[in-house]
C-alpha cells in the first residue's frame, strides 16, 4: 500500500509539474521581445563565492541592505515572491535600478551618486575581503563575470555572480583598502527568432572600480568613466561614489532553448566518470567476493547444520544456528529503531522521488527553488511511508506500544529537523542575513506538517499495524542465552566505523561537489552522477551490512538490530568528520555564526543521511536473517 501511494503521489507530481512547464522543460515561458522593448533585470541576495581563496562566511546579505548603499529603482524596490523552495534557499530577488531596453547600447550610464558613510564603508570593505558575490539576472538568467567564461560561452567554473570589489591591484599585491567595483560594462547576448523578435540567450559583466568622482569636482557634477585610479571607500570619513553602467548587444547562434547549457555544463565530467567507474569496480568486486563467500560458507553451514548423525543421539549445534532461538528476540528500544526504520525509509523514497525529477529535468537551476520544493512536498507527502514501515517493523517485533509509535513515527524526526532548523534560523535572524526564512514561510511549513505529513502518517501507521507483522522462521526462546565475549573488531563501533569506509569512500568526491554547491555559491547541476552514485553507496551500505551481521552472529551475538542500523549508517559519521576537513581546508570562518551555521547545516545532513543508510542496512540484515533461518532444521 505504501508502495502504490508513493508512486502515486510521484505521477500527481509529474502531472502537476508538467501542467505547470507546458511551454519548456526545464525553464519558465520564453519572453520575446522587439527593438526598444524593456528587458527585465533583477537583483539576488550576495553570497559569498568560491576562488583562489577560501570562502570566508555564509551569511547571505540582502541586495538592498542599507549597509550595502546600493542604488534604488526609482519607482521603488518592488519583491519578486518565489515559491516554498526559494523562500528557503534564501533566494531575495528585486526589481533593479539598471534599465535596458532590447538593442539599446548605453555607455557610462549613471545609476545613481551615494555617499558612503565611514561605517558602511568599513562593512562592504570587509563584504569584499570575504569575497562576496553581487548576483544580478537579466531576463532571469544570471550574470557571470566575463572572466569565468570559455570562448564557446560555458563557464570555466561553476560559479555565478561577479565579486563586489577587489583587494588586490594589477600586479597581484595586496591593497591597503579594498577597491569598490562602482562601474559594470554588461554584455548581452541575443538570439533573432525571426525577423524583429529577439531573446536574451546570454550575459557577462566586467566589473571595474573607477574614481568617476574626483573629490575637487563639484557636487552635482556627471561622472566620468575615463577615470583611472580605483575608488576606495575610506573607513574614517564618507565617501561618494558614482554607480554606472555599459551596456552591449552581441548577436547569437545560440537558441533560447538551450540558453542554460552554458551553466548547466558539468565542469571536468571525467573526474565524476573516474570517480564512478572506479566505485563501481571496487563496489562490484566486494559484491561478487561477498557473494561468493557467504553463499559457500552459508550453504557449508546449511549442510552440516541438517545433517543428522545416526550414530549420536544428540547433535551439538554452533556458530550462528546456535542462537536461532535468540535471533528474532525483541531489542532494546524498538519504539525508537522502529520510528527510525520509517524515518530512513521516508527519506528512502524521498531521493528516489527527487532524482526521478532531476533526471527529467525538472529540477533545472532555471526553475528557481523547484529543489526544496519538491523536496518539502515529496517528505510531506510521504509521510504514510515512515508510519507504515514504522508500524510494520514494530508489530514485526512483537511490540505492545503502539500508541507511541503510532504519535512518535509522526513527530519525532520531523520535530528534531524543524527545531534544528530555527535554531539555525535564530543566527540568521541575528546576523540580518537575507538567507533567514520569513516567518511565513515558517507558518507555511508548520502547516504543511500538522494538516498533511501528520494525518498521513498516522493513516500509514494504522494500515501497518492492520496488516501485522512479519512472520519469523524460527521461535524465540522465554530465556535469553548469554553471549560469550568478542574481539576488539566485532564489537559495535569499531566494525561500525570500519564498515562505513566502503560507502563513503564511493560518494565522497561526489560530495565534494555538493559541499562547493552549498557552500560556495556554485551550481550543481550532475544529477546523472550523483543518481549512479547514490545506487552505488546503497549497495555498499547493503553489502557491508549483511557482511558485518553475518560475523556478528557466527560469533554467537544475536543483538544484530541496532548494529544493523549503525553500521548501515555508519558512513554519515566519516560524512561529519569529511565536512570538518572541508571547513579546514576549503572554508575559513573566523566568525562565530558563520561556524555555528556550517556545522548545524553539517548536522543536519548527516543526520538524515545517518537515518537513510542506516535503513537500508537494517533492511538488508532483516532479508538475509530471515532468508538465512529459514533452510536450517530445528529440533
Amino acid at each position: 500500500m505504501p508502495l502504490f501511494a508513493a508512486w502515486a503521489w510521484v505521477g500527481a507530481l509529474a502531472l502537476v509539474a508538467l501542467r505547470v512547464q507546458a511551454w519548456y522543460l526545464p525553464g519558465s515561458a520564453p519572453n520575446s521581445f522587439i527593438v526598444n522593448d524593456p528587458v527585465p533585470v533583477q537583483v539576488n541576495a550576495l553570497q559569498p563565492m568560491a576562488g583562489a581563496t577560501p570562502v570566508h562566511g555564509l551569511v547571505s546579505y540582502d541586495f538592498y541592505d542599507e549597509r550595502l548603499g546600493f542604488c534604488r529603482p526609482t519607482d521603488g524596490v518592488k519583491a519578486e515572491h518565489g515559491g516554498l523552495g526559494s523562500a528557503l534557499f534564501g533566494d531575495r530577488i528585486y526589481n533593479s535600478a539598471v534599465q535596458l531596453r532590447m538593442l539599446e547600447a548605453k555607455s557610462c550610464a549613471v545609476l545613481c551618486q551615494t555617499h558612503v558613510s565611514a561605517e558602511q564603508a568599513r562593512f562592504v570593505n570587509e563584504r569584499i575581503r570575504e569575497r562576496y558575490a553581487v548576483n544580478w539576472m537579466v531576463d532571469s538568467l544570471p550574470v557571470v563575470d566575463i572572466d569565468m567564461t570559455k570562448g564557446d560561452g560555458s563557464l570555466r567554473t561553476n560559479s555565478i555572480g561577479f565579486a563586489l570589489g577587489t583587494f588586490l591591484d594589477a600586479r597581484g599585491h595586496v591593497l591597503p583598502t579594498p577597491a569598490l567595483y562602482n562601474h559594470y560594462v554588461l554584455n548581452v547576448s541575443y538570439h533573432e527568432r525571426t525577423p524583429g523578435e529577439y531573446r536574451v540567450v546570454g550575459v557577462n559583466v566586467r566589473p571595474m572600480s573607477l574614481a568617476s568622482v574626483p573629490p575637487d569636482q563639484a557636487p552635482g557634477a556627471t561622472p566620468t568613466c575615463e577615470a583611472q585610479a580605483p575608488v576606495f571607500l575610506s573607513p574614517n570619513a564618507s565617501t561618494t561614489v558614482a554607480y554606472t553602467y555599459t551596456v552591449h548587444w552581441t548577436k547569437s547562434d545560440t537558441p533560447w532553448a538551450t540558453r542554460w547549457d552554458a551553466y548547466l555544463h558539468v565542469v571536468d565530467a571525467r573526474i565524476h566518470w573516474y570517480s564512478l567507474l572506479n566505485s563501481t569496480a571496487i563496489v562490484a568486486l566486494l559484491c561478487i567476493l561477498v557473494a561468493l563467500i557467504m553463499a559457500r560458507a552459508m550453504r557449508r553451514d546449511i549442510y552440516r547444520y541438517n545433517a543428522i548423525d545416526l550414530a549420536e543421539d544428540i547433535q551439538e549445534d554452533y556458530g550462528w544456528k546456535l542462537v536461532h532461538g535468540e535471533v528474532f528476540r525483541a531489542p532494546s528500544s524498538p519504539v525508537l529503531l522502529s520510528v527510525c526504520a520509517g524515518a530512513g525509509a521516508q527519506l528512502g523514497v524521498m531521493v528516489c522521488v527527487t532524482l526521478v525529477f532531476a533526471l527529467l529535468g525538472f529540477l533545472s537551476p532555471s526553475n528557481r527553488g523547484s529543489l526544496g520544493t519538491i523536496l518539502v512536498v515529496a517528505w510531506t507527502l510521504l509521510g504514510s511511508v515512515s508510519g507504515f514501515v514504522s508500524a510494520k517493523v514494530y508489530a514485526s517485533l512483537d511490540g505492545e506500544q503502539w500508541r507511541r509509535t503510532m504519535l512518535l513515527a509522526a513527530l519525532l524526526v520531523p520535530t528534531a529537523v524543524f527545531g534544528l532548523i530555527n535554531l539555525l534560523n535564530v543566527v540568521l535572524v541575528f546576523n540580518q542575513s537575507a538567507g533567514a526564512v520569513p516567518f511565513g514561510t515558517l507558518l507555511a511549513l508548520a502547516a504543511l506538517w500538522f494538516l498533511l505529513q501528520v494525518p498521513l502518517s498516522l493513516v500509514g501507521s494504522f494500515l501497518g499495524l492492520r496488516s501485522g507483522g512479519l512472520t519469523h522462521p524460527v521461535r524465540v526462546n522465554q530465556i535469553p542465552r548469554q553471549i560469550p565475549p568478542m574481539p576488539w573488531y566485532l564489537r559495535l563501533w569499531p566494525s561500525a566505523l570500519l564498515a562505513g569506509i566502503l560507502p563513503f569512500g564511493a560518494a565522497w568526491l561526489e560530495l565534494f561537489f555538493i559541499m562547493n554547491s552549498l557552500f560556495g555559491n556554485r551550481v550543481y547541476y550532475a544529477f546523472g552522477f550523483l543518481t549512479l552514485t547514490f545506487l552505488v553507496t546503497a549497495l555498499t551500505t547493503a553489502t557491508v551490512s549483511i557482511l558485518s551481521c553475518y560475523c556478528q552472529l557466527c560469533a554467537e551475538d544475536y543483538r544484530w538490530h541496532w548494529r544493523a542500523f549503525i553500521t548501515g549508517g555508519a558512513s554519515s559519521l566519516w560524512l561529519f568528520l569529511y565536512g570538518t576537513f572541508f571547513v579546514l581546508a576549503r572554508l575559513n570562518l573566523p566568525d562565530m555564526s558563520s561556524q555555528i551555521l556550517f556545522f548545524g547545516y553539517l548536522l543536519l545532513i548527516s543526520s538524515l543521511a545517518f537515518l537513510l543508510f542506516g535503513f537500508i542496512g537494517f533492511a538488508a540484515c532483516y532479508a538475509c536473517v530471515r532468508r538465512l533461518y529459514q533452510h536450517i532444521r530445528v529440533d
